[in-house]
């Protein structure tokens, strides 16, 4: 747990190293960051087949190539520029807020409670994963973290009227509540594992003071933030500037997508996946190699649903995502410092989410 007390940080406080009231942990956390090849790198990947499909220079594998890159940023872009703000936003909210709002994360009632935020929470899974990892630098468990991630992705009320559009009432609240469940469970073998010292704790952890009252603080904390342009700019540059993880790792993502788009059609993926264990596998793997962004991945399931037959296939399609994605998987690496946390979610994860598609494949 940090020693840090975060009560006199003001509510202007940066998400930066620079502005939090603890100094690096290391020189090398001090150190000017290298340049970042990855980032850097698929970005200019992504930006070279935008224009290619805009100038419409391609054809055949290029073709597809250039058109996924173009659609996924076209259909992800506000999801992950409202991410960002809200990443930039909280960075301006004093640790005590966050864990005031999230509850103890030591505690299922932390759990349950984030649990709902992700249900809440009308993101695309990529700006939730900003949201997430952001979270957790403010103080959020691990458990905490976990369940919100899980429970958040396609969990919009957008995109969950969506899909009652494509699969009907009943299934998609079945879906919600079983996804919940997913998510508390998933939070709850977390908290479980780091009481008994399997997984660390979020050394981010700061204890909420036994007097602290959340309406009066935040109507101080807001008296004396002046919400003017500088505090818009400052706001949008401490979200970009939180977010280069995650972005990175999407851009990555979306090279990686647009490559097995070119290679497996939209038709056979499809039929490939009935609602057999054959199938079902075929489908976990596909929603672990294939970065769709949380728009994409419900008319997928819907496909499942209504053209391979597999109700089941669809449910571990929207979850599966969340659970074993590599961007999600590298970026919770990089937040944790631990590659033990960041593969315990798709090993707690996926045997729940098999289970309970196995058994909706037979309904």
């Amino acid at each position: 747990m940090s020693n840090c007390s975060t009560r006199d940080e003001p509510a202007a406080e940066s998400a930066s190293t620079a502005g939090s009231c603890c100094p690096p942990s290391s020189a090398a956390e001090a150190a000017p960051r290298s340049f970042d090849w990855l980032l850097w790198g698929s970005g200019f990947v992504v930006a070279v087949l935008y224009v290619v499909h805009l100038l419409d220079l391609s054809a055949g594998a290029l073709s597809v190539m250039a058109h996924g890159a173009a659609e996924m940023v076209n259909t992800m872009w506000w999801g992950v520029l409202l991410g960002i703000v809200m990443v930039g936003a909280l960075s301006k909210v004093p640790r005590e807020f966050v864990l005031s709002i999230l509850g103890p994360g030591d505690r299922v009632s932390g759990v349950v409670r984030a649990t709902l935020a992700g249900l809440l929470l009308d993101l695309c899974n990529h700006g939730i994963l900003m949201v997430a990892a952001k979270l957790y630098e403010r103080g959020a468990s691990t458990a905490q973290v976990m369940a919100f991630l899980v429970a958040s992705p396609w969990n919009s009320l957008s995109l969950t009227i969506i899909l009652v559009a494509l699969i009907g009432f009943g299934w998609t609240v079945g879906f919600v509540v079983l996804s919940m469940l997913v998510a508390l469970a998933t939070g709850c073998i977390f908290l479980l594992l780091e009481r008994r010292g399997v997984l660390p704790a979020n050394t981010n952890r700061v204890e909420l003071p036994e007097d602290f009252e959340f309406v009066p603080e935040a109507r101080q904390g807001l008296a004396a933030t002046s919400f003017d342009v500088t505090f818009v700019g400052s706001l949008l540059l401490d979200g970009l500037r939180d977010s280069r993880m995650v972005l990175r790792w999407l851009l990555f993502g979306i090279v990686l997508a647009v490559i097995i788009r070119a290679l497996i059609s939209p038709d056979a993926f499809a039929d490939w996946f009935g609602p057999t264990l054959l199938g079902l596998g075929a489908t976990m793997v596909a929603a672990t190699i294939i970065e769709v962004c949380s728009e994409g991945s419900v008319p997928l399931a819907g496909d499942l649903f209504t053209r391979a037959g597999a109700p089941g296939n669809a449910f571990a399609f929207l979850m599966a995502g969340a659970a074993t994605d590599y961007t999600e998987v590298m970026v919770l690496r990089d937040v944790t410092r631990s590659w033990k946390v960041a593969l315990f979610l798709p090993l707690v994860t996926v045997p729940q989410i098999a289970v309970l598609a196995f058994l909706l494949n037979l309904v």
